[in-house]
Parts: C-alpha cells; sequence; structure tokens
C-alpha cells in the first residue's frame, strides 16, 4: 500500500465531515454522505464526493466509517450499494462509530470473511478538535490492521491508545469515557438548575465554578450552552445530539450489566437522557437536557413555589 493511502470517508456528520476535511488536506479522499451539502462541502475542502458506499470504496486502501450507530454501520457496508461491494482482501475498515463491542466484533467477524481487516477506533473530542487532529482515539486491532490504518489515525489524533489486539476492546475502552461524559454532562445539568432555582444568573455560576475544583471539560464545555439554552432567541448550536447519549448510555448499562457491575450513576444519567428524548429533544444539543430539570418556561404555580414570596407564605 502507497505511504498515503487512498481513503474512503463514510458519514459526513458532526465528526465525519471535519475529519474527512482533515484527512483530505494529506490524502486522496473521496466520501459518501446521503446529504448533498455535506458532500459539497467535503468538496470544497479538498475532497471528492461519491454517489454511494460502494462507489466510495471502489479504490480505497482504507474505509473510515464515521456514522451514528451499528444500524447504519450495517447498512453503510453490508447495505444496497453498501461498500462491502467494492472492498478488495486487503482493504482496512476503520470503525470510528460508538457502537460497542458486541457489535465491533461481530461487524469485524463478518468483514473477515472477505478477507477485509478492521481497526475499531472509536473517537472522542468533538468536531472542532476533529477538523484540528486533536482527536482521542482508542484502538483495537491487530498489528497488521493498525499499520496498514496508522497514516490515518495519526492525521487525526494527538493522543492514539492502543488498548489491544482485537475489535471490541476500543469500544470497551470507549465505553467507559461515554460513561464519565455522560455523567458529567447530568451532573453539569443539575447544577445549573439548582443555580436558576435559587434565582442566581447560570451564566455567572457556570463562568465561576468552571475553573475551580468542582469543574470538567464537560461542565465548561456544556455549561455555556445550558445558560444559553435560557435566553430569547434560537436554541444553542447543536454540537452533539441528545440521542447520541441515549445510545451511548444505553451501551454504557448494558455491557456493565453483562460484566456484573453496578453503575448507578450512569443508569441515572440514561434516564435523564431517555427524559430528554421523551420531551421531544432528541435532535437537539444534548446541552438541552438541563431544561428538562429546569423549563426554560416554568408553569406559573412552580414559578410561584420558587419564589421568594411562595416561601415566605
Amino acid at each position: 500500500m502507497a505511504i498515503a493511502p487512498r481513503t474512503a470517508v463514510i458519514g459526513l456528520g458532526a465528526m465525519g465531515l471535519p475529519m474527512a476535511g482533515r484527512l483530505a488536506a494529506h490524502l486522496q479522499v473521496t466520501a459518501y454522505d446521503i446529504a448533498d451539502d455535506r458532500r459539497a462541502q467535503l468538496v470544497a475542502a479538498g475532497g471528492t464526493a461519491a454517489g454511494s458506499p460502494a462507489e466510495a470504496a471502489r479504490d480505497a486502501d482504507i474505509v473510515l466509517l464515521a456514522v451514528r450507530d451499528q444500524a447504519q454501520v450495517d447498512g453503510a457496508l453490508f447495505g444496497r450499494h453498501g461498500a462491502a461491494e467494492s472492498l478488495r482482501p486487503g482493504t482496512t475498515v476503520v470503525l470510528t462509530s460508538t457502537v460497542g463491542p458486541d457489535a465491533a466484533r461481530a461487524t469485524a467477524a463478518r468483514l473477515a470473511e472477505e478477507g477485509v481487516l478492521t481497526v475499531d477506533a472509536p473517537v472522542s473530542g468533538g468536531p472542532v478538535r476533529a477538523g484540528n487532529g486533536d482527536l482521542l482515539i482508542v484502538v483495537g486491532a491487530e498489528d497488521k490492521a493498525l499499520d496498514l490504518a496508522r497514516p490515518v489515525l495519526e492525521l487525526l489524533a494527538s493522543t492514539l491508545t492502543v488498548v489491544g489486539p482485537h475489535p471490541g476492546d476500543g469500544q470497551s475502552l470507549k465505553a467507559i469515557n461515554q460513561l464519565l461524559a455522560g455523567v458529567h454532562i447530568a451532573a453539569a445539568a443539575e447544577a445549573v438548575a439548582l443555580a436558576r432555582g435559587l434565582g442566581l444568573n447560570p451564566a455567572t455560576v457556570v463562568e465561576s465554578l468552571r475553573h475551580g475544583a468542582a469543574g470538567s471539560f464537560m461542565f465548561a464545555d456544556r455549561g455555556p450552552r445550558m445558560a444559553e439554552a435560557y435566553e430569547d432567541g434560537p436554541d444553542p448550536e447543536v454540537k452533539s445530539r441528545l440521542d447520541i447519549f441515549v445510545k451511548d448510555m444505553g451501551i454504557v448499562t448494558g455491557i456493565a450489566r453483562d460484566a456484573h457491575v453496578p453503575v448507578p450513576l450512569a443508569a441515572a444519567a440514561e434516564q435523564l437522557y431517555l427524559l430528554g428524548e421523551l420531551a421531544g429533544l432528541a435532535a437537539h444539543d444534548d446541552s438541552s437536557v438541563v431544561t428538562v430539570l429546569s423549563p426554560k418556561h416554568p408553569s406559573p404555580k412552580n414559578s410561584e413555589n420558587n419564589s421568594p414570596e411562595g416561601e415566605a407564605r
């Protein structure tokens, strides 16, 4: 394989598009997404658009999947005009989606039947860091597959951690990452909701606490968007959809149950995200979960009970 591998990217969403743009600045990249405008943005960044996953993967040495869940992985690879129609023995599929260990192992086994290698490489860091090559990537892969994919992974990652030699190993560590991230967002939402209930300005609370011992990356990142949710004007920009954490916390609690490890905080956070989804926030930024705990427009009864006058009575 050439030092600069021909690379296909399938999925140009919040993470896939900046990753593809980053790669296109250094490699020959062909990409597919169902959205015309996203394909156009990739072309503007120096890549080539394809009309299907199969077309994108036709001449690729590396096929990078950046889709939302296992159903989309199956569709992109094995559906009608899926990439598997074009994959050659020795091609390497890099799975960057968070799908869980069992799903990654099943995908790798199915690809192995065709002589295709799999690198389980879920990513973390958000769209801005994806475009800057500053992602955390955790990898489960045999040495041969990892060596082939390394030129692509090193363009995307500032921290590349090889967890183990098998697909699924990377997913296991990513699940632990998502446990922490999901609980931290839920804790940030509780803090902002309590601040509102006490009559404090959420923006002031976030700016003050983000610099101290109570701060976390998620509090500093989501906290300002949580405060913004209560301002007049459009909803905060969607940087990470709430239903992603419905999926990811489901993976966390599922594998924890299988391992017989209690995860009460993760389970509580999962319920909060499910409540957010039920409230119609699935496609909103995950910071919007704060409005489940402290509605933007509380009912008159609740407003009265939370007022100083209500307490005095």
